[in-house]
């Protein structure tokens, strides 16, 4: 009896086993498939209908959207228009003027290679031949030079050490593109590098790749914090982002390596166990920054179809950023048309680490607003400043290339004579205007936030100068404090934590009343020097559990717990 009650369960079992088999496999070979091609079908309907849009401005009628079409159709139908629209005949205006323009595949540079860019153009009469150079700066400018492609995009960290090594600088910056704000970082394991103090050790080494964005936020981490132990030259050479994060998953996550790679890795590598990050670019502005930039003999000659180019890129961008799918379905199809799949995961990962710079962003950059708040807007003249200090500082390279004048780099008269004109990107009288944006401000904490916090590391500030007894600032002490007040000012989502070091000799009392009021006298004149007061505490030294050398002012980077 039991056992024939059991050949039924088993019997059933079977049957539940044969129809979840069956009902997976009819799933994978019928179902997914009817869902992947509806998505298709949606996404090449939704292009479509963004393009015949464009087309109705222009004038063009486009083709009705046939009722049995299916995603092959529309795919087709969007070429046909596409097609259509950048031909001479639908533009109305003949193409009369072609410029090349080196870049590489960057998501941060789709808009150049966007259709909708083009089209813009070709309204102008003018054609943008791209050329991919693989990221070799000091090849793109070369091209510049030459006039091969008298247009092309760089990080100005790229632009200021290729000039450096060819000696010259032939082309100049018209026009910021954007600024990484998290889509690059410096990660690590946990248990190798727990923070950025533990990098100051022979030991430890920086996987990275060569002349790129990733190198310099190392550079800018060597260059800021105090790491006397980190050797001078740290580096692991790797080929690119997808590299470091093989060389990530294979590493010893007890070694004191850190990776520095960007996104869609970063976001992978992330997911390992005990990764975390040390430093990424949302921490900093001013540093990683792309711009357009233009051969100088091109600019003389072609200023006025230079500054239809900027006018029509920020005409796309614009509309692109008005409609968040539209920017999303851009970086979809511009990943894909250079051989790479995104998810929508690493999609709006890619869109929360770049910040597009909008027009008044870049009327800012250029310093011609002079009466609108400063947001998170960092004027092009000190990021170039405070980039030729962070490579010459590590070594990257020997001779400055502004020779001390950084709007060698910079040419504002296009920009300028766009705002001077009144130039809005949409309908001013009908959209909402741009902004210049504001980055996320530090807020004032409790007593018991401020013990809280966690250190980020020690900034690397020259040794405060006191009379012998005093807590008055020499004008050397005065002159570190300007230099760091500035050097704050690219670090604005930290806290700071201004240490006075007491002798533990003589008379403490009086050693320790001597160390706080230093320490106070510093942080009194961060703050009349422009630092925010809620970002500031002054401290000494034993409340922290630190030490240093008698009677020395330090200064710690500080942040939330996570």
């Amino acid at each position: 009896m039991s056992r024939g009650r059991s050949s039924k369960l088993v019997a059933v079992a079977l049957v539940w086993v044969v129809i979840v088999v069956l009902g997976a496999l009819a799933y994978r070979m019928i179902v997914a498939p009817r869902v992947e091609s509806g998505r298709a079908y949606d996404e090449a309907r939704d292009a479509y209908r963004e393009l015949a849009e464009e087309a109705e401005r222009r004038g063009v009628t486009p083709d009705p959207l046939p009722a049995d079409a299916d995603a092959a159709t529309l795919r087709a139908m969007v070429d046909d228009l596409r097609a259509r629209l950048t031909s001479s005949a639908a533009a109305g205006v003949a193409i009369r003027h072609r410029v090349g323009i080196s870049l590489d595949s960057f998501s941060g540079y789709a808009v150049f290679r966007s259709a909708s860019l083009a089209d813009e153009l070709a309204g102008m009469g003018i054609a943008l031949e791209l050329v991919d150079d693989g990221a070799d700066y000091g090849a793109r400018l070369r091209s510049i030079r030459s006039g091969r492609t008298p247009l092309a995009v760089f990080t100005l960290d790229a632009l200021i050490k290729a000039a450096a090594a060819l000696g010259e600088s032939p082309a100049t910056v018209v026009m910021v593109i954007d600024e990484t704000t998290g889509a690059d970082a410096m990660i690590a394991y946990e248990t190798g590098l727990p923070d950025l103090a533990a990098l100051d050790s022979p030991d430890a080494r920086i996987v990275t790749t060569r002349d790129s964005p990733s190198e310099t936020l190392a550079r800018v981490v060597m260059s800021n914090f105090s790491l006397p132990k980190l050797p001078d030259e740290p580096w692991v050479d790797a080929d690119g982002a997808a590299d470091v994060y093989r060389r990530f998953r294979a590493a010893d996550p007890s070694s004191p390596h850190a990776f520095v790679l960007w996104e869609p890795f970063l976001s992978q590598a992330l997911r390992e166990p005990g990764a975390h990050v040390l430093m990424d670019s949302s921490r900093f502005r001013g540093y990683i920054v792309d711009v357009l930039v233009v051969q100088r003999d091109y600019l003389l000659k072609h200023e006025a179809e230079v500054r239809q180019l900027v006018e029509a890129y920020h005409r796309v961008a614009h509309r692109l950023q008005r409609e968040p799918n539209a920017w999303r379905r851009m970086i979809a199809e511009d990943a894909a048309a250079t051989g790479e799949t995104l998810s929508d995961d690493q999609i709006g990962r890619l869109l929360d680490g770049i910040w597009w710079k909008n027009t008044l962003e870049n009327y800012a950059h250029f310093s011609l607003l002079p009466d609108a708040r400063d947001g998170s807007v960092q004027p092009l003249t000190r990021s170039v400043t405070n980039l030729v200090r962070v490579l010459q500082r590590t070594g990257s390279i020997s001779n400055d290339p502004t020779q001390g004048d950084p709007g060698r780099l910079l040419y504002d008269a296009v920009l300028r004579e766009l705002r001077e004109a009144g130039f809005h990107p949409g309908d001013a009288q009908s959209e909402t205007v741009e902004a210049v944006r504001e980055g996320a401000a530090v807020r004032a904490l409790s007593d018991a936030q401020w013990s809280a916090l966690v250190p980020v590391g020690t900034l690397d500030v020259s040794r405060l100068v006191f009379a012998r007894g005093k807590a008055a600032l020499t004008n050397r002490s005065q002159q570190t404090l300007r230099e760091l007040a500035d050097t704050l000012d690219h670090w604005p989502r930290y806290y700071l934590v201004v240490e006075g070091q007491a002798r533990s000799i003589g008379d403490t009392d009086a050693n320790r009343a001597l160390a706080e009021q230093r320490a106070a006298s510093a942080r009194e004149f961060l703050i009349a020097q422009g630092v925010d007061a809620r970002r500031v505490r002054a401290r000494t030294g034993d409340e922290l559990g630190r030490g240093g050398a008698a009677q020395s002012v330090t200064f710690a980077l500080m942040q939330p717990p996570y």
